[in-house]
């Protein structure tokens, strides 16, 4: 099947946060774009791991509603995958409710990857 959101899919990868943090993440991009798909981190296990949260939204559509951004208890690492236009549009939005520093960018032939550090204001 052929997927019509290619270049328009952001998927959102957060992590070394709180869950709260990521629901406050998650939330801004709600309420400017279409979530699309989210998945909830496997149940801890006995051994330490490293949370991860996941969603994709899709940056044709939406709401975009501005909305005040929620108070974060501490630094958010997001990595963003997805066509170069709509990556760098989801970058704008998270700029306009946080503190961002790039860490990391990876480009290929289609999509791009960057990787996000996020702090409150």
């Amino acid at each position: 099947m052929y997927d019509l959101n290619i270049d328009t899919d952001v998927n959102v990868q957060l992590s070394d946060c709180r869950q709260e943090d990521a629901r406050a993440v998650f939330g801004v991009l709600d309420h400017y774009y279409v979530l699309e798909d989210v998945e909830a981190p496997a149940p801890a296990g006995t051994a330490p791991v490293t949370t991860v949260w996941m969603a994709t939204f899709d940056t044709s559509g939406g709401r975009r509603e501005e909305v005040s951004p929620p108070a974060l208890s501490g630094k958010v690492v997001a990595t963003l995958t997805g066509g170069y236009h709509a990556v760098g549009e989801v970058e704008k939005v998270l700029a306009a409710g946080f503190d961002i520093e790039s860490i990391q960018a990876v480009s290929g032939d289609q999509e791009t990857e960057a990787r996000l550090l996020l702090a409150p204001r």
